[in-house]
This record gives structure tokens, C-alpha cells and sequence, in this order.
């Protein structure tokens, strides 16, 4: 049965939404995605543009008025998701609840919200550091409500659910106790526990080269990530060849396709579904000459570590940029941005920063689009801002490329979110259809 059968259609809201990762995966999976809400107005016109069939709620869940509207939405949903912000992960050897510290006071509105509102189902999901800091089960007893919900806690990595992206995420998968669902688990392909990127050094300079685990199943899906034509494991190259022509500097922020490289595998024509003839969020950062010096020594894969001493210094060419740390080298800080894709395995973790990955063909960061790709958005999804200017409330510093750049890094991958909604899809198709049975026997 699916999510429309017979007229049903289960109904989405999203809180803390941000750009809608996870409300474009539930979309992509058949839900109807009635409300998103966020406190930031530039990732909330980002929301807007692309779902227009939902209700955007711009404002802090804190205020009365925002969380009145929220409640309304939420109490005609089936389904609640969301990520809140957590700033202290409260360990359980302190006698310190997270839900108790002010400065977790977004988890503790996602909590009473879910308690309020009582949807059949809810997702939340939020960074590994959770796990890190030893509160999974302070969360998962908040979640429980007191035993109004049985709740299930997973790891899941996006790289094992098609994202060109290595992107751990702590799950927690929610259902209403006495409707004899059960919270599903995720299985993903598996593919990042057999294949990993080795550093091998030589006579002229380091290369980096895929090291696939001898066992059946790793060498399927080693072959798996080699082909263009499957979506069982993508790689940066599957995911981004298309766009290898975008250069440094660009700062028309649309092209049409028929000026790219046809799609030359089935994650990048995946992609394309349903973008019409223009491309957006194209435009890509400036590279200065000591930049471009750096990136043309490291090799695919490659980062900092592969850079002869000449390089290392903070001012090759002479020209100055950039903050100067007194040292006369490059900073942490600069180390860390160092750091080019190997077109044959996935991409790292992105974070908000454009300079956090550089291209592995050409030397170049990336532009959104590229992000987006990694994070597998599709080609119809265009990043926006608040066309307002200068401060607002909830907008974080650095303009509007940096904000685009940070939405896109920051969001849930909709391929995992929609691995997600699929389970859920199962276990809510599956309630129904006992319900209208019950109801048939009268």
C-alpha cells in the first residue's frame, strides 16, 4: 500500500528545518510535507522556493505566537521530524539532564512539541557527538514519554544509502505504543566498512588509491562504487563530472544544461530529473595564486600533509591575503582547507565553508551546486536568501554566498531521509491497513 492509497497521503512537519533535507527525502517518498519551521530567514527562503504546497514558519519555536502556529501544524500531522540544536551534551555521570540544561532549550521545545501534538510517528536526528558524550539514553527516555512512545536509536552513514558523502548521523526513530508499529531499523548498503582510501608514498610524490576488504561483499561493492550506472554507492567523480567545467571566479549563477557535459552516470541523470533547462547555483569562489600553487601539488585524495616545504609557507607569491598568524606558516586553520576529492570514493563530511573541499580535476573549490550534489540534493533544488538586507533576526554572518554554502553543508541528505521515510512509509501503510480491517469487521 502506498503512501496515497486510497486517498491517504501522511502528512509532514518539519521543525528546525533549515534548507529541507529531510523534508525533500519524505517528499521524494510519497509524504505530503505540510509545515517547515526555522528561525533562520535565509534557510527559510530556501524552504519556501521549494515547497510551496507547505506552510513556512519563520521564528523562534520559543516565542508563544511561533509555537502556536507550530502546534496548529503539527497536531494535523501524522509524522514529526526535525534536528534541534544542541549546545551541551550533558553526560549521565554528572546527574545532569540534557533536556534540564538551558542551553539545550530547542531539544526540550522538539520533546514537548512531540508530546503535544502525539503524531504516529517522529524522526529526529542529530550529530554522533550524542553518542560521544554518553546521552543516548538520557534521549531516548525523554523521547519514550513516559512510555507513550517506543523509540529506537541507530548510527546510520549517508555513503551507505547512495550519497556521494561520508556523513555519519544519530537517528531516532519514534512510533505511538499500542498501535502495533514497531520503530524501524535502517540497513544500508555497507559499503564504508569495506572500502577506504589508502595513502601510499613513492619516489616523485604521495598518491591515494582505493583499498577494497577481501571478502565477498566488499569486492561487490567495490565493483559497485567502479560503475557509472549504479546507485548502490556513489563516488565524488559519479556525482560531480558533469560540472568539471565551472571555473574559478564564476559569477553567473545559472547555466543552461545544454552548455555542460551530457550526464555520464545514473546518480548525476538521477539528479537532473524534473530541473527543465537551467542550472542554478553556479557561481564559484575566486582562487588566489598561492591557492592554486598548493592545489596543483596535492594529489586526488590528497590534503596538506603532501605539500613540499616551499609550499607551506604562509606567502608564497608575496601577495598577502587572508589573516597572517605571525608564524610565517600556514595555520590549523589552513591545513584543515587543504584538502582535494579523489574522484573514485565519496566525499568527506562537508562542513559550511566553501573552502573546506577543493575539487579533485581541477584547481577549484565548489560551487552550491557541487555541495548539493555531494549532499544529493537534486538539480530542481535552488538555494536562496532572505532578500532583505543586513541584519535580521536569526541570520548568521557572511552574506549571502556563505549562507547558501552553510545551508547546503548543514542539511540532512534527502537520499538518507528518504531511506528513512520509506521505513516509516512501511510501518504506517501497515497500521493502516489493520486499522481499516478492525473497522471493516465493525
Amino acid at each position: 500500500m502506498s503512501a496515497a492509497r486510497g486517498g491517504f497521503q501522511a502528512r509532514v512537519v518539519d521543525l528546525f528545518a533549515g534548507a529541507g533535507g529531510l523534508s525533500e527525502g519524505f517528499r521524494q517518498a510519497g509524504f505530503s510535507i505540510v509545515a517547515g519551521s526555522d528561525n533562520d530567514p535565509d534557510a527559510l527562503a530556501t524552504y519556501r522556493a521549494n515547497f510551496p504546497e507547505a506552510l513556512t514558519i519563520l521564528g523562534d519555536i520559543r516565542r508563544p505566537e511561533i509555537k502556536e502556529q507550530i502546534l496548529a501544524a503539527a497536531c494535523s500531522a501524522e509524522v514529526l521530524v526535525g534536528g534541534p540544536p544542541c549546545q551541551a551534551f550533558s553526560q549521565v555521570r554528572n546527574h545532569s539532564r540534557m533536556i534540564d540544561d538551558p542551553r539545550n532549550a530547542l531539544y526540550r521545545e522538539f520533546v514537548e512539541t512531540l508530546g503535544t501534538a502525539e503524531p504516529l510517528v517522529f524522526v529526529m536526528e542529530n550529530v554522533t557527538g550524542m553518542d560521544q558524550m554518553g546521552v543516548r539514553e538520557q534521549i531516548l527516555t525523554d523521547l519514550r514519554l513516559e512510555g507513550r512512545y517506543d523509540v529506537r536509536a541507530q548510527v546510520v552513514d549517508a555513503a551507505d544509502f547512495g550519497v556521494p558523502q561520508t556523513r555519519k548521523r544519530l537517528l531516532f526513530i519514534g512510533v505511538r505504543a499500542g498501535t502495533g508499529m514497531e520503530a524501524p531499523t535502517l540497513s544500508g548498503s555497507g559499503a564504508t566498512d569495506s572500502v577506504a582510501l589508502a595513502r601510499f608514498t613513492g619516489a616523485r610524490r604521495p598518491r591515494y588509491q582505493l583499498v577494497v576488504q577481501q571478502h565477498l561483499l566488499s569486492l561487490r561493492l567495490g565493483e559497485a562504487l567502479a560503475d557509472d550506472q549504479s546507485l548502490v554507492a556513489v563516488t565524488a567523480g559519479q556525482a560531480l563530472s558533469d560540472l568539471a567545467a565551472l571555473t574559478a571566479g564564476r559569477r553567473d549563477d545559472e547555466t543552461a544544461f545544454a552548455d555542460l557535459s551530457p550526464p555520464q552516470s545514473a546518480y548525476q541523470r538521477l539528479m537532473r530529473e524534473g530541473a527543465g533547462a537551467t542550472l542554478s547555483n553556479v557561481q564559484v569562489p575566486r582562487m588566489n595564486q598561492d591557492t592554486a600553487l598548493r592545489l596543483k601539488a596535492i594529489p586526488q585524495g590528497g590534503n596538506h600533509r603532501d605539500l613540499e616545504e616551499a609550499l607551506l609557507q604562509r606567502f608564497i607569491t608575496g601577495k598577502r591575503w587572508g589573516q597572517d598568524n605571525g608564524s610565517g606558516r600556514l595555520s590549523r586553520k589552513h591545513f584543515y582547507a587543504y584538502r582535494r576529492l579523489h574522484p573514485s570514493l565519496w566525499a568527506w563530511t562537508l562542513n559550511t565553508k566553501a573552502d573546506s573541499v577543493y575539487h579533485y580535476g581541477v584547481a577549484r573549490a565548489l560551487s552550491v551546486r557541487e555541495f548539493a550534489r555531494l549532499q544529493s540534493f537534486p538539480d530542481r533544488f535552488v538555494f536562496r536568501t532572505d532578500p532583505r538586507r543586513g541584519p535580521l533576526e536569526g541570520r548568521h554572518d557572511g552574506g549571502p554566498a556563505h549562507s547558501r554554502y552553510r545551508q547546503a553543508g548543514n542539511a540532512v541528505p534527502p537520499l538518507l531521509a528518504k531511506s528513512v521515510a520509506l521505513a516509516v512509509m512501511a510501518e504506517l501503510n501497515a497500521y493502516r491497513e489493520r486499522t481499516e480491517i478492525r473497522a471493516a469487521a465493525g
